[in-house]
């Protein structure tokens, strides 16, 4: 008979062998964030249409329906990403707006 030494019991002891299951851990989607645009009075139409070809990858036509949208209904969301995504979104659309010195507003908040 030989033991194990670590346990100091016969190996071929039994049916209980020890089998190492490994767990999936449950990974949880991150939370996601919705980037809007918000209308003004001032800010051109043509600037709001290159922003959201620029930042969101959006066709032409595409850009001009949401620009559409934001200028009628005061508001429009343009994209749902991750948080840092959407904060790196906001913060290209804001800084564009300042340089060209529109007053255009890009925010986000949570999906629900």
């Amino acid at each position: 008979m030989h033991l194990d030494p670590i346990t100091m019991e016969d190996p071929q002891d039994g049916d209980d062998t020890d089998l190492l299951t490994k767990v999936k851990p449950k990974t949880k989607r991150p939370p996601l964030y919705k980037v809007m645009l918000l209308n003004d009075d001032f800010t051109p139409m043509e600037f709001v249409v290159h922003v959201l070809e620029r930042f969101f990858g959006l066709s032409h036509a595409q850009s001009f329906e949401i620009m559409l949208t934001v200028h009628q209904k005061g508001l429009a969301v343009v994209g749902v990403f991750t948080h840092e995504i959407a904060e790196t979104k906001v913060a290209q659309v804001m800084d564009l707006a300042r340089r060209e010195q529109h007053p255009l507003q890009c925010t986000m908040e949570k999906e629900e």
